[in-house]
């Protein structure tokens, strides 16, 4: 691995008015790395991530891709950094196909005309690369099951190429072999060198997935652990501050 980390978050801050949904975040990322993002409701994980992506624009602290410090005003910023986010809510259009969906706005066109031809066999190739399986890149996404199209999601932000994929609760509200086709698939990425930051509410996953673990608490950021350091009691304990008081950073593992 590179010395010098994919991404380097320091101090950052970010409030609303009076409330401070960010105050002092640290977090690294490098490349080929899946990081666990994790805390309670409220403790900043998808504000933070929308600074990443450029979607918020922070008040104070540093942003460094590659060792360069960089500052985003806008999503489109960040993904001339090679960083995509994959939101909770998809944003995939339901009425329209699968292809049409990897290519949104990005459509291979001759003049005005779109060249379909061209951007369905691209489509296969992207889903092939990264085993998703659908029936045919003419489905439409609303007859897709939730791990369909949550893995078609994923793969229109890696067909990208990023750098840098954020993942907001991507197995949530999957059946039991869905989740396994959306690890595999966040595997298959990381593999490929990329550096994935997953935010999840099911524990275990990370456990499957995740070489490093970094948990939030009211805006901050109060451990960072090897996942092979933790269990998902101990985890808990670092997500509640269950540790009598102490501050979890000086906590025994």
């Amino acid at each position: 691995m590179s010395q010098v980390p994919l991404v380097t978050l320091r101090g950052i801050t970010k409030s609303y008015g009076a409330v401070r949904s960010l105050r002092g975040v640290d977090l690294t990322l490098r490349r080929g790395e899946v990081l666990g993002l994790v805390g309670d409701n409220g403790a900043g994980k998808s504000t933070l991530m929308k600074v990443l992506a450029g979607a918020v624009r922070h008040d104070s602290g540093e942003i460094r891709i590659n060792g360069e410090v960089v500052a985003f005003d806008s999503p489109a910023q960040a993904r001339e950094k090679n960083i995509g986010i994959v939101y909770q809510d998809l944003a995939l259009c339901d009425t329209l196909d699968v292809a049409s969906n990897l290519f949104l706005g990005r459509e291979p066109r001759r003049g005005p005309f779109l060249k379909r031809g061209r951007m369905h066999a691209e489509a296969a190739r992207v889903l092939e690369t990264f085993h998703v399986r659908v029936s045919s890149t003419h489905q439409e996404v609303s007859q897709l099951s939730g791990g369909q199209r949550q893995s078609v999601a994923i793969a229109r932000a890696v067909s990208f190429a990023p750098d840098v994929l954020i993942l907001d609760e991507p197995t949530a509200a999957l059946a039991v072999r869905e989740v396994e086709a959306v690890l595999a698939l966040i595997k298959e990425v990381a593999a490929r060198g990329v550096g994935v930051i997953l935010i999840t509410h099911r524990l275990q996953d990370l456990f499957r997935v995740c070489d490093r673990i970094t948990v939030m608490y009211e805006g901050q950021s109060v451990d960072d652990a090897d996942i092979a350091d933790l269990t998902i009691e101990r985890l808990v304990d670092l997500i509640t501050r269950n540790n009598t008081g102490t501050d979890p950073k000086k906590a025994d593992s």
